[in-house]
């Protein structure tokens, strides 16, 4: 492991937005903020809103930045990624950031049932040959149920015309209610402006002339 790695994982020890808890811990102890991050760790009861795979963390801070009445978590199992977003968090003294360093699969480890509001998934692998290991597929969605209130929404943003039409005839097919729904967002005319934070790498394919897909459905009702 590189010096920069190390010394970002050292780092992150001291940030006061991220949370690691190993395996071990999880199974002996339990999570402490399960059912109270609202109360404990951001002081409100606002609404939670999670992103999932969040890289470097652009996305959860941007919402973050761009909507102070409500509660931003980034999750990622890649601790130096979270680094930067954690970096961030703390230099600018948000406190409507946290950032949860664990698997996706083991969410409902961390939140209780109706604790979050919407969850962003930002440019995931779109696992072509892995149905289970999509972020949209069944297997997650039943997942999501546990911890999304009853009119919660699931965001997808997508450069994949392969997951965007998996998703979507999912959607279609289990007749979920849909918010939004486009395969080509910035051509589409949407205002919403939630949508003008743009990552970098998603600038990087706009400027290749990739178009970006983006569905948004309550997969409850």
């Amino acid at each position: 492991m590189g010096k920069n790695k190390l010394k970002k994982f050292a780092e992150m020890q001291s940030f006061s937005c991220v949370f690691q808890y190993p395996w071990a811990v999880l199974e002996r102890e339990g999570f402490p903020l399960i059912g109270k991050w609202g109360a404990e760790y951001f002081g409100n009861d606002n609404p939670i809103v999670l992103e999932l795979g969040c890289g470097k963390g652009e996305y959860t801070v941007g919402l973050a930045r761009k909507y102070p009445e409500k509660n931003f978590i980034g999750i990622d199992i890649k601790g130096a990624r979270i680094w930067t977003g954690a970096k961030a968090a703390e230099t600018e003294g948000l406190k409507n950031v946290a950032f949860l360093r664990t698997d996706i699969e083991m969410i409902d480890r961390f939140f209780t049932a109706d604790e979050v509001s919407e969850i962003w998934i930002t440019f995931p692998d779109p696992q072509m040959q892995k149905t289970r290991r999509r972020l949209t597929s069944t297997r997650f969605l039943e997942l999501y149920r546990k911890i999304l209130r009853a009119n919660g929404l699931i965001h997808l943003k997508t450069d994949s015309p392969f997951l965007y039409t998996y998703t979507s005839r999912l959607v279609k097919l289990n007749n979920f209610p849909t918010e939004a729904d486009t395969d080509d967002l910035y051509g589409s005319g949407m205002a919403d402006p939630v949508l003008s934070i743009k990552t970098f790498y998603e600038q990087q394919w706009l400027s290749r002339g990739k178009t970006i897909k983006f569905i948004s459905f309550n997969p409850l009702r």
